[in-house]
């Protein structure tokens, strides 16, 4: 009990606060777009640059981590596919958002606040490297993947497919973050050496991305009223909080994963899915009900799973 209330609640207190002033009308719908335009275009890639720049890339980049994490993704993502396409019929696009959004889950503004409260500061090195790539490869499976479900029967070429899909992956910008840092960490390790005030600036901007963030959330999920696709909504979120944390756990046991490594595999596979699951949709116009919803109801129920995740790991 005592993780349910030291551990989630205050998460999710911070996101239930940005919800109800959003509810409320105190803070209105373009203030809510003006923060989380800070957060995620700005101050969430300062976080993964600062991040990424002290990461150990020799250590922590092991298949004994990733692939638990990862075999798990991309099996969730397969499983809402095809039960949008062979269960609920839905049309091929939304197929692949439905999947997207079982695929895609919330590791940096929802996996790295639990973490640290649950583990502390210095279990997170296991999750920068999940994330270092989390949305790079997503992304990219995700836009290759949808693009060639647009293309089908419109002649256009594999190179044509992946030149667009690259291209929309390298202008996001937590992926920039991501590859910015990985390359001031080469640089370092080359010998470069930043001053004092040049990391106590990346430092400030970083430390106000998560409580934005996490706030942010709760004003962009009051949009998302609970509407219909009962069945689409209840499988992605099944995939999102049960499968693919329950793939990663028993992935990592058979491995012999590290206790370290499980938890950051494990936990950030647990979180619901994030924004940019509807994002995702919306950017496509497929299945953008669906996404709002799922990402609304599995976050409130995420409260739960996250605390038996907690409970079942070591």
């Amino acid at each position: 009990m005592s993780a349910l209330f030291n551990i989630i609640v205050p998460v999710f207190l911070i996101v239930g606060f940005g919800y109800l002033v959003a509810w409320r009308g105190i803070f209105r719908e373009s203030a809510v777009d003006g923060l989380m335009v800070f957060a995620q275009n700005f101050a969430a890639p300062t976080l993964l640059f600062a991040s990424m720049s002290r990461l150990d890339l020799g250590t922590e980049f092991r298949p004994a981590l990733l692939l638990p994490f990862y075999v798990g993704a991309f099996a969730s993502f397969f499983i809402g596919w095809a039960g949008a396409r062979f269960v609920f019929h839905r049309p091929p696009m939304d197929c692949v958002a439905i999947g997207f959004t079982c695929l895609f889950s919330n590791s940096l503004l929802l996996g790295i606040p639990i973490m640290e409260r649950a583990y502390g500061p210095g279990s997170l090195s296991g999750n920068w490297a999940i994330i270092a790539i989390h949305s790079p490869l997503l992304y990219t499976f995700g836009i290759t993947f949808m693009e060639f479900t647009r293309a089908h029967g419109s002649g256009l070429s594999v190179g044509g497919v992946a030149l667009r899909a690259m291209t929309g992956v390298l202008r996001t910008p937590l992926v920039i973050g991501i590859l910015t840092g990985m390359t001031m960490n080469v640089l370092q390790q080359a010998g470069l050496v930043m001053p004092e005030g040049f990391w106590a600036a990346v430092d400030m901007i970083a430390g106000a991305a998560l409580p934005a963030a996490l706030f942010g959330l709760g004003g962009i999920l009051y949009r998302y009223r609970p509407e219909g696709d009962t069945g689409a909504i209840a499988m992605c979120c099944a995939c999102s909080l049960l499968i693919h944390p329950g793939i990663a756990y028993g992935l990592g046991r058979i491995t012999g994963l590290d206790d370290a490594g499980l938890r950051s595999a494990v936990m950030t596979a647990a979180m619901a899915p994030g924004v940019n699951a509807y994002l995702f949709a919306n950017l496509y116009g497929a299945a953008k009900r669906v996404a709002a919803t799922t990402v609304l109801v599995g976050t409130a129920v995420s409260v739960l799973s996250i605390w038996m995740w907690l409970a079942i790991l070591p």
